[in-house]
């Protein structure tokens, strides 16, 4: 390293494109803390009741048929009872024509009017070292259905079973059904029961008897729920009014708010979707409950902004950018001394400030992001400029690497800060920074130091003696 400045140039980029090992390395550990973070809030959201889709109501119309069916059925012996057989031994068969009812496919009825008001409140639960944001949503519901273009569903002979008709709402678990489930019915309470499927569907059941003289339908139900809440669009014109105490809402699914109030007390958004926004016939023989809950459902995602995994994560990104800059400075700050640093020391100096990320996730874990930034910056900084004082010899240039340590890591806090404005503060700072390089090396003579010997000249014969 006592070679030329450009020579030296070169091994520091050498070095600094080395300190992506273990940045990678700091990264994956970021990694595999954030699944276990992530682990931790999927399991308490599953015990609390998980993320909650809201599918329904929906008005159920049983189909039946009576049908001639043709069936081959042994021959008895009318004296005997006993079952005829041929010459081979074989049962005599004879075509009979019996007439049954059969169950068709049912008529799924959707809403006319779907008004939805959903309030929440959220709490902090705890996993360990683990902070997991749970919500309790008291859902109010009002709704009619169109029972009058029902008949027209029927095909052939099929009949109506009008007084086994019944409503089905889905949701994500039935152990979020902690609170409150009510339905009414003009007024009369109906009675609710778990809805009991096979399958992975969950939600309640009621059996309505004939719906054609019933007119307003309502709903309240409390459901418990983490991470996010989605209501799909059943209606032919579907309201719905979502408020929350939670200051930082994530608008997610099919359709976004047409409005919304967002302070940090809480939020506030309002939908209204008309039925020609949504691909959902109002009445059809097919059940069509899977497309509504994963294509149309939109909601809220219960987000935590720029937490400090994400954080720690970027700040591993731009790691390398610092490095290089804290190498740079370091360059240039002994590039005209006789004892110039070894390329150890610089790898000394990049080895710490990548433990700086993992201290900062670690603190991070334990006392908050603000105050792990802090102690985390402020040891990185500390030891460095120690190391550059005592390791280094940089006397009094000390100074300089220590004011750029501490703009380095202001500059970075202010990075992991803001994402809208990460991506120009970082490219902002490296353009400064190799147009000061630029300019403190104008005057650079970049050969200089080099052991270059003086060129040969080629030897003369000597001069031929005049005769």
């Amino acid at each position: 390293m006592r070679r030329s400045l450009g020579f030296r140039f070169l091994i520091v980029g050498i070095l600094t494109i080395l300190m992506v090992i273990p940045l990678i390395l700091a990264s994956e550990v970021i990694n595999s803390r954030k699944n276990y973070s992530r682990d931790a809030m999927v399991e308490v959201g599953r015990e609390w009741g998980g993320a909650q889709v809201i599918s329904g109501p929906i008005l159920v119309v049983p189909v039946q048929e009576t049908v001639d069916r043709v069936v081959q059925e042994q021959v008895t012996d009318p004296a005997t009872g006993n079952i005829q057989t041929d010459g081979n031994g074989n049962p005599v068969l004879q075509s009979v024509t019996k007439r049954e009812t059969v169950w068709r496919s049912s008529i799924y009825v959707n809403p006319d009017r779907f008004d939805v008001t959903i309030d929440t409140t959220t709490e902090i639960r705890h996993r360990g070292i683990f902070n997991v944001p749970v919500y309790r949503a008291d859902v109010d519901m009002a709704f009619d259905f169109p029972t009058d273009q029902i008949e027209a569903q029927a095909r052939g002979q099929e009949v109506i079973r009008w007084d086994a008709a019944y409503l089905i709402l889905n949701i994500s678990s039935n152990a979020a059904l902690r609170g409150v489930a009510e339905l009414t019915v003009d007024g009369e309470d109906v009675a609710i029961e778990p809805l009991a499927s096979a399958g992975n569907s969950a939600g309640i059941t009621a059996d309505l008897g004939d719906p054609r003289g019933m007119e307003a339908f309502s709903m309240r139900l409390g459901l418990n729920g983490a991470q996010t809440l989605k209501i799909a669009p059943v209606g032919r014109q579907t309201a719905v009014t979502l408020a929350s105490d939670w200051p930082h809402p994530s608008f997610t699914g099919g359709f976004l708010p047409d409005g919304s109030t967002i302070t940090d007390d809480g939020f506030e958004a309002t939908w209204t979707i008309p039925h020609l926004a949504r691909t959902l016939p109002q009445l059809s023989r097919e059940d069509y409950t899977d497309a509504m809950r994963n294509q149309m459902a939109f909601g809220v995602d219960y987000y935590e902004p720029n937490d400090f995994y994400q954080k720690a994560f970027r700040a591993a990104k731009y790691g390398i950018l610092f490095i290089a800059l804290t190498f740079l400075t370091v360059l240039l700050i002994d590039r005209h001394t006789t004892r110039p640093a070894h390329p150890v020391q610089y790898i000394l100096i990049g080895l710490s400030q990548t433990t700086f990320v993992l201290l900062m996730v670690a603190y991070a874990e334990q006392i908050g992001f603000g105050t792990a930034y802090l102690l985390s910056s402020a040891a990185t900084i500390i030891l460095i400029t120690m190391f550059g004082w005592f390791g280094l010899k940089l006397g009094a240039r000390t100074s300089v690497l220590f004011v750029m340590l501490v703009v380095l890591y202001a500059v970075l806090y202010l990075i992991l800060q803001s994402t809208d404005y990460a991506l120009i503060a970082g490219s902002t700072l490296a353009f400064i920074a190799l147009a000061a390089t630029m300019w403190m090396t104008r005057d650079e003579d970049w050969y200089a130091g080099e052991d270059a010997r003086p060129l040969r000249r080629k030897k003369e014969p000597p001069p031929t003696p005049a005769p």
